[in-house]
């Protein structure tokens, strides 16, 4: 670095500068990862509709926040990600307008509880009870004005955004982008997850204990 630069202060450090602030991930993150609130203990959702919105209440803080590149999670408008977290499912409940909600797929492992008039999923349950993440619903916090909220800590199902479109010349970049914010980018689930989904497996088949 030249005298003049550091008299004028130019960065010593030019590489630390972030070179995929272009690419967006999600809304949520893409200013960057705001943490969590220490004592928050939860808040509202509500869906998209301009009157008579579905209201679910979660009664505790949220954990495994993450962006989703899965082609099943509501994104919205613009995003290649959703952003996805859960909670114990004895701490959701809808209090207002659950008329207006639907299963998407009641096939699927997750029973995403879409609203018929907006289209966002407001929960996903898991009704099976031999399935790991039994007793846990997923929500999307973006839907609550409250803040607080736990930071997304990781991105899952990276290479499944080609699947809805996304060219595959802009994985670099994008994971290039997810790093700088902190959300190392997986093809699956985190590794405590997947570990948590092993155990889980290797419970019921006897080879744990």
């Amino acid at each position: 670095m030249g005298i003049l630069d550091k008299l004028f202060g130019g960065d010593e450090n030019p590489s630390t500068a972030p070179q995929f602030s272009h690419v967006k991930i999600h809304p949520q993150v893409d200013n960057g990862v705001t943490p969590a609130q220490p004592g928050f203990a939860g808040g509202t959702l509500r869906c998209k509709c301009a009157s008579a919105p579905v209201v679910v209440k979660v009664g505790a803080q949220t954990a495994h926040n993450h962006v989703c590149g899965c082609t099943k999670c509501w994104k919205p408008d613009g995003a290649i990600f959703s952003q996805v977290a859960v909670v114990a499912r004895d701490q959701l409940s809808v209090t207002e307008n659950a008329d207006k909600l639907e299963i998407v797929d009641a096939s699927a492992a997750i029973q995403r509880h879409a609203c018929k008039g907006c289209g966002v999923h407001m929960y996903g349950r898991i009704e099976n009870t031999g399935h790991p993440f039994h007793g846990l619903d997923f929500v999307h916090t973006e839907l609550s004005s409250d803040g607080g909220w736990s930071p997304a800590e990781f991105a899952a199902f990276v290479s499944s955004i080609i699947e809805s479109g996304v060219a595959p010349a802009r994985m670099d970049d994008i994971r290039g982008r997810l790093r700088e914010l902190g959300l190392e980018p997986y093809d699956c689930l985190s590794p405590p997850l997947m570990d948590a989904i092993a155990t889980h497996v290797a419970q019921q088949s006897g080879a744990l204990t």
